[in-house]
């Protein structure tokens, strides 16, 4: 785990440049531009470079389930790529509990894959000639965990995926959306405390995909994992996030909460994303509320910070004074007047 106040990764200044040279022409390039990161990017392309990811600074505190999206070609994926270590990175700082990773030997990557890291990509790769408890505790064979261990492990995270009755099944026996629950108990048979997820759900199809991002969130309840998460869908990183970062053209663009995203994007590119998104349904009333303030009118509608601004409104349609909310233990944290809840939903046309 996480030491107190030292989030699960950071990364500082990270870019991932692919082309020959790719170091020296980073180092020159940020040397030329003064360390501005646009200037940077652009002599690079000029060189015939590619930067895939630029400049990216951020972290994911402990326990954290952060998304990361963008279109196809934004450079989600191999930031991902980067911050695990399947890519080196070409320069910056990546840190996971507080240990450089960009400077870590083979062996130490290789010890932190098996003890510290579970991965899920699109394709599950899963051994066709295996039985889904032999896939699931695969991991733990290469550890050389015995085979009794194993699949103890293997057959806990299967009932945890919604698989049991199929453990002696075989992958070809599986449909699409079983295939993927396999690879993800796969990836937490060695009970990772930071877990990567590359689009797992993005060749599903709609009904299979809202099941398993409803079985993934139960997951992240029970297990309290520190979570990234790749994704092109705005309706599931808004499900699934506590925060998002918008990718594009290998910069993130923004950062913030569903709330924050969807009502207060930071330009034309991140409002493209959420214009179709129904505000109501993702912003909560903690969004709007007058914190501190306790002078309200005589209603109480039972309102609370983490509600959405749907189901306040709900509660507020006739009242227009304005009402108490609370936090979850039932103290009066602010207020909130009901035509703040109305403007907060109104389409922005900037």
């Amino acid at each position: 785990m996480t030491e107190a106040n030292t989030p699960a990764i950071a990364c500082r200044k990270l870019w991932q440049v692919f082309g020959d040279g790719a170091e020296k022409a980073l180092t020159d390039a940020l040397a030329r531009s003064g360390n501005d990161a646009d200037k940077a990017a652009d002599l690079l392309r000029d060189a015939g470079m590619i930067p895939a990811v630029q400049d990216a600074n951020f972290e994911v505190h402990d326990g954290e389930l952060f998304v990361i999206m963008g279109l196809s070609g934004s450079g989600k994926s191999t930031l991902i790529r980067c911050i695990s270590q399947l890519l080196s990175g070409t320069g910056g700082e990546i840190r996971i509990d507080g240990e450089d990773v960009r400077g870590a030997s083979k062996k130490r990557l290789t010890a932190l894959r098996r003890q510290k890291l579970g991965m899920v990509f699109q394709h599950f790769g899963l051994f066709p000639h295996m039985t889904v408890t032999e896939n699931v505790a695969y991991p733990l064979r290469v550890q050389g965990i015995s085979r009794a261990e194993r699949t103890e492990r293997a057959r806990e995270v299967i009932s945890l995926v919604g698989l049991e009755g199929r453990e002696d099944s075989f992958p070809r026996q599986l449909s699409g959306g079983q295939r993927q629950r396999v690879g993800i108990a796969r990836s937490l048979a060695v009970n990772p405390d930071i877990w990567f997820l590359d689009e797992p759900f993005s060749a599903l199809d709609p009904l299979i995909r809202r099941q398993l991002q409803d079985e993934f969130l139960n997951i992240q309840a029970t297990l309290k994992k520190s979570i990234v998460f790749i994704t092109h869908d705005i309706a599931e990183a808004l499900k699934l996030a506590d925060r998002i970062a918008i990718m594009r053209d290998g910069k993130i663009v923004q950062i913030g909460t569903p709330t924050e995203i969807v009502l207060h994007p930071v330009d034309d590119y991140v409002r493209e994303f959420s214009k179709d998104v129904a505000k109501g349904q993702h912003a909560i009333v903690s969004s709007v509320m007058r914190e501190g303030e306790t002078q309200f009118g005589p209603d109480d509608p039972g309102l609370q910070t983490g509600m959405t601004l749907d189901a306040a409104l709900a509660k507020c349609m006739n009242l227009y004074e304005p009402v108490p909310v609370r936090d979850s233990s039932g103290e009066v944290v602010g207020i909130v007047h009901p035509s703040d809840l109305a403007a907060a939903l109104q389409v922005d046309e900037a």
